[in-house]
């Protein structure tokens, strides 16, 4: 454990020479005092898969109904400038749910063909890692969990890297939380019938079609909805930490009909859009994508299934208020709700995420204090642009809570925005990400106005947010922003970890456990 200690204080060093490079005030985190109740908060802990910044109370694309995002943002501090660790799912969510960044774990990218946390033989930084819902178990709660928390797909049933012995509960198999619950509809036809070239990934994965094979309220999210409100209306002889993972809008984007009849397809509109915008930018290297919905004229297409699918989890996301509006534990719950990366829907000729621009890393993050916090000063309708990182949120639950932060934890508390949301930040935001083909990470820096790019190929980006919120124009070489890239690029992390991949000798691979169920069926 020595080498982790020694990587967190390099990050947190790093925290403070940033501030000290561009004259913020400094907070100190252990002084910041929560307040006091005799009951503790319950915490719902709301993980919404794949969402971007479209959604009504941040960027608002023309034509967006999120109704439930608003009623949220309503009654929260609304983050505008929040970023996700890595721009992939499950480095994301192992760096939310262990507070350990990915510059330290070293888990930059997707790692498929585990059954169970098998993260912890990934990386020797996470090995005794303890995960966010254990350790509110060990700290007087009841700890509960359903959906997508941990990297899951519905396609891939019993491949999650979940960690089952950090929850007193959770709905269904937790190394296989959601496959069961999406049916796919009845396709009629080749996924390649009458397109020009062969559709990104296969079995219409990339792909919009409306579920039209069983009723709304048998599938899908709204089986997750109605288990959490279950959970809301139980009595506890614990405060609750309540974990509920929602899948839309990931791809595919197969919803009922009811929620693409909001987007009629003429009326849908496209994202701002740049001709030869990777001119002077990285190469993703996946622009077949962009040339495929191109040439097949797909992404209007595209995009109405995208905002299908994000209305109808956004009607989860209300019902599940309704829910906790109309239970006991309306007066002592806070709600926090995050996304896991943004989302490219064509942007820089990019679709999905696996990249390092505002639009990949920005994640829609809201938290809801109940009356207790207000009445000891914190605000409940607010807005602050003031960066930060989801590996924030682990120390920030825990302050809220009155409870220890746990070593591990390479994040920075956000209590302080969550009392006044112009706080400055002792730190700016950051995304790291592994490309293949380079030899090193990649990490970007967020800050105020400026975001800063260093890729592990030396490449280098600077954008004003100000002037250029797409990031169409590379500044790195303008003279007037030479002071500002001077300081934002120093402050890449000097040592991140290495690249982790699949390890060879993991008791969590998916593989072992095919291997064991042939033993046990001869």
């Amino acid at each position: 454990m020595t080498n982790f200690k020694t990587k967190s204080n390099h990050l947190r060093i790093w925290h403070l020479s940033f501030a000290l490079s561009v004259g913020l005030k400094v907070f100190p985190l252990t002084l910041l005092a929560t307040p006091c109740n005799a009951q503790q908060p319950n915490i719902l802990f709301i993980a919404v898969d794949d969402l971007n910044d479209y959604i009504s109370p941040l960027s608002n694309h023309p034509g967006v109904i999120t109704p439930g995002f608003e009623r949220l943002a309503r009654r929260s501090t609304v983050f505008t400038n929040a970023h996700c660790a890595a721009p992939a799912c499950h480095p994301s969510r192992v760096a939310v749910m262990t507070g350990v960044h990915p510059s330290e774990s070293g888990i930059y990218r997707n790692l498929f063909g585990a059954h169970g946390p098998r993260w912890r033989d990934e990386s020797p930084e996470l090995k005794n890692a303890v995960v966010l819902s254990q350790h509110f178990r060990n700290n007087g709660y009841h700890a509960v969990g359903g959906g997508k928390i941990f990297h899951t797909l519905q396609w891939t049933p019993g491949d999650s890297q979940n960690d089952p012995e950090a929850w007193d509960e959770y709905r269904g198999n937790p190394l296989d939380p959601i496959s069961k619950d999406w049916p796919r509809p009845n396709f009629r036809q080749n996924q390649n019938d009458g397109f020009r070239g062969q559709r990104p990934l296969s079995n219409h994965l990339f792909g919009a079609a409306v579920i039209d094979n069983a009723q709304e309220q048998d599938y899908g999210d709204h089986l997750i909805a109605d288990w959490a409100i279950e959970q809301l209306n139980k009595s506890h002889d614990k405060p609750l930490f309540l974990a509920v993972g929602l899948f839309r809008p990931h791809i595919p984007w197969e919803v009922p009909k009811r929620w693409f009849d909001l987007y009629p397809i003429e009326t849908v509109q496209l994202p701002k859009y740049q001709r030869g915008d990777l001119e002077d930018a990285h190469d993703h290297g996946r622009r077949h994508w962009h040339k495929w919905v191109e040439e097949n004229n797909q992404w209007r297409k595209l995009m109405q299934g995208y905002l299908a699918s994000i209305s109808y989890v956004d009607h989860q996301v209300n019902r599940i208020l309704d829910g906790l509006d109309n239970s006991l534990k309306a007066d002592n719950t806070i709600i926090v709700l995050w996304s896991d990366h943004g989302f490219h829907i064509g942007e820089k000729e990019n679709w999905e995420k696996f990249a390092l621009w505002n639009q990949t890393t920005r994640v829609p993050l809201l938290v809801s204090l109940p009356n207790q916090f207000e009445k000891n000063g914190f605000p409940n309708h607010s807005r602050t642009n003031q960066p930060v990182t989801l590996t924030d949120l682990y120390p920030t639950l825990c302050q809220l809570a009155s409870i220890p932060t746990p070593k591990q934890c390479s994040g920075l508390s956000f209590l302080e925005q969550l009392r006044n949301p112009n706080a400055a930040r002792t730190q700016p935001a950051l995304t790291s990400f592994f490309f293949h083909r380079e030899s090193a990470a990649s990490h970007a820096i967020s800050g105020i106005r400026f975001r800063y790019v260093k890729y592990g190929n030396n490449f280098e980006e600077l954008f004003d947010l100000q002037n250029d919120p797409e990031e169409f124009k590379n500044e790195i070489d303008n003279p007037n922003f030479t002071l500002v890239r001077n300081k934002l690029r120093n402050s890449i992390p000097a040592h991140p970890s290495e690249n982790r991949t699949v390890p060879t000798d993991s008791k969590f691979h998916r593989g072992r456990l095919k291997t064991k169920l042939k033993k046990n069926a001869k």
